[in-house]
């Protein structure tokens, strides 16, 4: 195709957002690719509530309020997401939603083939390059390679999308229409990557920050977790006079893009991908950092099936995976997706980064949280898991376990060596009482 024929075939492919939703029909499936969604096209839907019946619509993790997460829009939209978001809690919390935990990779679920294929797929790409290649922006994961097998593509045309080096792009002639984007009014490279706001972090970080540097050397490779424990710790000084560290992470909470900048994440020491930080999403910093990695070809964007398959994690030696946890138990079970029933999250890459960094030459994996919640009224490190809790980590996967007030490693510990270890980083208000339960569950009873 010459360079005159993609202009021609851009033109003719651009239509409006209520164009685009007007070719839902009751029953369908409309799904989001990964990421920021399709606000114009998602809007010009959701104003269809009433007149469409049954529309299965897959969300992965929500971001804009549409409607439809409120009661009475269930009969129109039946929504399916992958990861709760503040801007979906309270319906999940309701059950008006329900939940795809994926596989091991979390959006491989949706090519699986006796999954239904969607009648729609929306997406949010930038304006064609002088080649006729739009970008996807900020984030990958596997919109690439999801557009090649679905029947309708519909991208919504974002100008302040950022390009990147790696896989993320298209070409004019992988997507059937093209609809001009509605700004939100919002001020993109800002917020947690979670979508979250960002917050002044709480003091009890700073200390989980400083514990977690004492297990990191230089030219260790990092992965850090998504989680209001995790993404602050950068920016605390977790990182903090280390040389010649590497990145392979899904994202790039707040600080990691300015330590790249600074030469402190370098990848000279990387076994695999040296001198490139490997992720499938940018974001968690600010815009400043965003506009220094716009084309900037140290960042290399790729498909997420690469990026957490355990096999490409344990090339690169010395691997540290840092991850979040909402509750372990004195065995090293470690819930990071909700405490009882409750979903308050998905596990996402924490499973495979875990296993990649085990099976690194040298490779250590970090799980962090704090040690009371609820402000400190309960403790999070519990002699069993309350009914319900799903593991995320299994206890024979645990290895190092850091809170504010220390970090032990568990790792090839007897149930009460781990015991004892993860009550020395419990808060001392619980000490006593946790010491107690661990005697009725390990030693012997006179």
């Amino acid at each position: 195709m010459t360079n005159t024929d993609w202009h021609k075939e851009y033109k003719r492919k651009l239509i409006s957002a209520e164009d685009a939703a007007g070719m839902v029909k009751s029953g369908d499936k409309v799904v989001f690719t990964a990421g920021r969604e399709s606000f114009a096209i998602g809007l010009a839907i959701a104003s269809r509530m009433g007149e469409l019946q049954g529309v299965e619509v897959f969300v992965p993790s929500p971001g804009y309020d549409f409607g439809w997460y409120d009661p009475g829009w269930q009969d129109s939209f039946k929504i399916t997401i992958l990861m709760p978001t503040a801007t979906c809690q309270e319906a999940v919390d309701a059950r008006r939603v329900d939940i795809n935990f994926g596989t091991i990779f979390p959006f491989s679920s949706l090519e699986d083939p006796d999954t239904r294929p969607p009648d729609m797929l929306l997406t949010e790409v930038s304006p064609p390059d002088k080649h006729g290649y739009c970008s996807f922006g900020q984030s990958l994961w596997n919109k690439k390679r999801h557009i090649k097998g679905a029947k309708l593509v519909i991208a919504e045309v974002n100008p302040n999308l950022i390009r990147t080096h790696g896989e993320n792009y298209c070409h004019v002639s992988e997507i059937r229409y093209f609809v001009e984007h509605k700004s939100t009014g919002g001020a993109p490279g800002t917020g947690s990557l979670a979508g979250r706001e960002l917050k002044e972090p709480e003091a009890y970080l700073k200390n989980i920050a400083a514990n977690v540097s004492q297990v990191i050397k230089d030219g260790d490779t990092i992965q850090i977790g998504v989680g209001r424990t995790t993404e602050p710790l950068v920016r605390l000084g977790m990182l903090n006079g280390k040389k010649d560290l590497g990145y392979h992470s899904e994202a790039t909470p707040g600080g990691i893009i300015s330590l790249i900048r600074d030469g402190v994440i370098n990848g000279c020491r990387k076994t695999l991908n040296p001198g490139i930080a490997v992720v499938t999403s940018l974001g968690g910093g600010t815009k400043d950092e965003l506009d220094w990695a716009n084309d900037n070809p140290v960042f290399h964007l790729v498909d997420v099936e690469y990026l957490e398959d355990m096999r490409i994690i344990a090339q690169h030696d010395n691997f540290v995976a840092i991850n979040n946890a909402l509750v372990i138990d004195f065995t090293g079970q470690i819930a990071a997706e909700g405490i009882g029933r409750r979903i308050l999250s998905v596990a996402g890459g924490q499973l495979p980064f875990v296993i990649g960094a085990w099976l690194s030459k040298g490779g250590r994996s970090v799980t962090v949280l704090p040690s009371t919640a609820q402000n400190g009224q309960v403790t999070r490190i519990m002699p069993t898991l309350p009914p319900g809790t799903p593991v995320t980590t299994q206890r024979n996967l645990a290895d190092y376990v850091a809170t504010e007030w220390g970090i032990v490693r568990i790792r090839g510990k007897s149930v009460r060596q781990r015991a004892q270890a993860l009550i020395s980083i419990a808060h001392p208000r619980f000490r006593e009482e946790l010491t107690a339960e661990a005697k009725k569950l390990f030693w012997p009873q006179e």
